[in-house]
């Protein structure tokens, strides 16, 4: 859906309104570049809603460097960092924005709901180059007496703040409704998300509707304003497979297909947030609902993981849930830590998340048979065929670890560049053999037993 620039406030410029008057913003110049896309395609892509440019007007002033979310540029992925009640260190989270850019996180969200949140905030915006994401309800609650008394002044007056430090994407649970929550009552885990058990409690407690729903233009307004896109938050996602695909999940889904179409109508980019536990069989069927419900806006997913049985190791599950949605047309993957479900993820959790979500990324890429993704795999193919092991380590998503593996299994110098490893050696290695076969004798052989066989 396009909406005409005449029906918009004049004194509005996002990149949705820009791409619809038909200009091609530097931004966009910037994302095709990065992209391998012409501009006007962005353009176009901006324009039509299937891809945003996180990029608050705030933070592209100072250290921002613009990337495209959306079916026409690689699937992207997030990490997760913030402090908690328990944990609320800002040097610390700093490190984690760090860890989260150097293993390539595409963009970062600060959950944090500990000590000094504006504090964290405003520390990792002013350091960071990928767009900021956040959750503006987790701190507004700290504005009102008691969660039963926010009031949506409480909520207003804290999304424009978070938007005046710079934050690029927030996360807006206004899709939950009144009218859903008794379609809740006999899920195995309830509302798993933090916001949206906190929108429930409230309309509960007031008889009231869900003020980000009943409010949903004045938030626009101010997200218009700044450029924020707005993340529509998933509060009835599903926390395990027994509540995947069930009606109060798709009844909010509805919802956000159409806050969709009125957060367009004020120039506002728009992305869908997406279910958290899926079994493998489901993901597709989610996928297509949502490119059809919500009007192919970009797909923002947690995972989603696919077993419920996986502590410890739900990166895993949910990197196999994240690779096949990224397949079938999700456009970013929210990156799951060993501390899933479990604890605050340290750094080190940050790395070992990322990692698998970018694999997972990769690997949708490769699927969707997106022009060059397979061409650093080709590249390492090669590289490992010759046993250019430099190259390899280079060609690497985590050029550190390979080599680490490789150097504590051959440790002295003269096997760090041997044509075997130490799981076949010399002997066996079948790429070093291969490379040992006459071709010519081959075709002999062939020939002769092909003869013998008339």
């Amino acid at each position: 859906m396009e909406t005409p620039t005449n029906q918009l406030d004049s004194a509005i410029r996002t990149q949705r309104t820009e791409a619809i008057a038909g200009t091609i913003t530097p931004e966009m110049r910037r994302v095709a570049e990065r992209e391998g896309l012409t501009p006007e395609l962005v353009r176009d892509e901006v324009g039509r809603g299937r891809l945003v440019i996180p990029a608050n007007v705030v933070h592209l002033g100072q250290t921002l460097d613009p990337m495209g979310i959306g079916t026409v540029a690689t699937v992207k992925v997030n990490a997760n960092i913030g402090s908690s009640p328990g944990v609320s260190d800002v040097p610390g989270e700093v490190h984690k924005l760090r860890t989260s850019e150097q293993y390539g996180a595409d963009t970062v969200m600060d959950l944090s709901t500990g000590r000094d949140i504006d504090e964290t905030r405003l520390a990792i915006i002013t350091a960071a180059t990928v767009p900021i994401g956040t959750v503006p309800i987790y701190q507004a609650i700290n504005r009102a007496p008691s969660i039963d008394e926010l009031t949506i002044e409480h909520l207003l007056t804290e999304i424009e703040h978070q938007a005046q430090q710079g934050v690029d994407y927030m996360t807006i649970h206004a899709g939950i409704r009144l009218e859903h929550l008794p379609l809740c009552q006999h899920r195995v885990t309830g509302i798993v998300s933090r916001g949206g058990g906190i929108l429930a409690r409230w309309m509960v407690a007031n008889r009231a509707e869900n003020p980000l729903y009943t409010h949903f233009d004045e938030v626009c307004e101010i997200l218009a304003r700044y450029d924020v896109t707005i993340s529509l938050g998933d509060s009835l996602r599903p926390g395990c497979l027994a509540d995947a695909s069930d009606e109060a999940q798709f009844a909010e889904l509805r919802t956000l297909g159409e806050l969709t179409l009125r957060a367009w109508e004020h120039g506002v980019q728009v992305m869908v947030e997406g279910p958290g536990h899926v079994p493998m069989n489901q993901i597709e069927d989610n996928v297509r609902k949502q490119q059809e419900w919500c009007h192919e806006a970009p797909f923002y997913t947690l995972g989603p993981l696919v077993i419920d049985i996986s502590p410890g190791y739900d990166h895993i599950s949910s990197a196999i849930g994240a690779a096949m949605i990224g397949w079938h047309g999700a456009s970013m993957l929210c990156y799951v830590t060993p501390k899933e479900h479990l604890g605050l993820p340290t750094a080190e959790d940050v790395k070992q998340g990322l990692m698998a979500y970018k694999i997972a990324a990769h690997a949708a890429d490769v699927a969707r048979e997106r022009p060059g993704a397979r061409d650093r795999d080709d590249a390492l193919s090669k590289a490992r065929f010759d046993f250019d092991w430099n190259r390899q380590f280079e060609l690497s998503l985590d050029p550190e670890t390979a080599r680490s593996y490789h150097d504590e299994t051959l440790d002295h110098d003269y096997y760090k560049s041997a044509e075997f490893c130490t799981m076949c050696g010399p002997k066996w290695c079948p790429m070093h053999n291969f490379r040992n076969i006459d071709w010519e004798e081959v075709s002999l052989v062939v020939k002769e037993v092909d003869a013998a066989a008339r």
